[in-house]
């Protein structure tokens, strides 16, 4: 079971994702929901999440400076955003995906496909 936190400060969103990926991924399981920047670092720390899906713009700053408080990242990024506006920045994250709100169940299936493939992928690398 991977461990996945949602950081973003429109608590419908967070509900939406929450329910889809309930109903879609039955190998995921959200540890934390944050509406803050600073709630969201806190969260990351205390449940060391395998995914995190990442509002850019929220109330209190930018998904982007949560980012920069972990080095090195050992989470797998889902950028969601209302704007394709940010995603040469997002790019720099090197996420697992970057999805337009509104979140599609199809999006938001093959995000969290990409974010487990490439996590077996490091799990098998630290085996040999």
């Amino acid at each position: 079971m991977l461990k996945l936190i949602i950081i973003d400060d429109e608590k419908s969103g967070r509900e939406l994702l929450t329910t889809l990926l309930g109903i879609c991924c039955d190998n995921i399981k959200v540890v934390a929901q944050a509406e803050s920047i600073e709630d969201g670092i806190y969260a990351i720390i205390l449940y060391r999440p395998d995914i995190v899906m990442l509002d850019i713009r929220m109330q209190d700053g930018c998904g982007f400076e949560l980012l920069k408080k972990f080095n090195p990242i050992d989470f797998k990024i889902i950028f969601i955003s209302a704007s394709e506006e940010y995603i040469p920045e997002a790019s720099a994250f090197n996420p697992i995906d970057y999805i337009l709100k509104p979140v599609s169940p199809e999006y938001l299936i093959s995000a969290i496909r990409k974010a487990e493939k490439s996590l077996n992928l490091v799990n098998e690398i630290a085996l040999i």
